[in-house]
């Protein structure tokens, strides 16, 4: 186990998301999903609805910000399904809370997420049983760490502060007074077992 990340970020599921580059595409998928028939490389998350697994991948993955739509969901339209589902909705809130609301929700076929999938460099299926509880995730870049301000320089010591003995004003002095007067080249008895 490591600290700080989601349980459900297991060894297979962190090394795919560390060796996507910037661009490349990660499929979450409903368990009814042929990501094995598409010749995908396959993560599996069984037993965890798509939502909950979204949740995990956005703790450690940005998404591409030099897209519109960095997220795209599967929609139906031999139905009509031009609103949102209750999945979508969950999609969009989670995707708000750890990018902002920066960005509407893409949408594409079956067929034509089929084929986003098949050229995605991995694709995680869920035990999502929501009809349509699939999504595309671009992977942006990860932006090096804001440099810390210059910290204040602490005070030096004044002359005028106590000295260990021979040394630097304000050095601290590490004797213990039961042991004042022993020198460091003092030998030390020996057990004896």
């Amino acid at each position: 186990m490591l600290k700080g990340l989601d349980p459900l970020l297991h060894a297979d599921l962190l090394y795919v998301l560390a060796a996507m580059g910037h661009g490349d595409e990660v499929a979450l998928v409903d368990k009814n999903f042929p990501a094995v028939s598409l010749g995908a490389r396959v993560i599996r998350l069984d037993g965890v609805d798509a939502p909950r697994a979204l949740e995990a991948i956005l703790s450690v993955m940005p998404l591409d910000d030099m897209l519109d739509t960095p997220y795209t969901r599967m929609v139906d339209l031999t139905i009509g399904e031009v609103e949102e589902s209750e999945i979508c909705r969950q999609f969009v809130d989670i995707v708000e809370r750890f990018e902002g609301p920066r960005w509407t929700i893409g949408q594409i076929d079956r067929f034509g997420f089929y084929d986003r999938a098949r050229s995605a460099f991995a694709v995680v299926v869920t035990g999502e049983t929501r009809l349509n509880g699939c999504l595309l995730l671009a992977k942006g870049v990860v932006r090096p760490a804001q440099p810390i301000p210059d910290q204040p320089i602490p005070a030096q010591p004044s002359q005028d502060q106590p000295t260990a003995e021979g040394g630097e004003p304000g050095a601290r002095s590490y004797s213990r007074p039961d042991f004042e007067g022993e020198s460091s080249s003092r030998e030390r008895p020996v057990p004896v077992s």
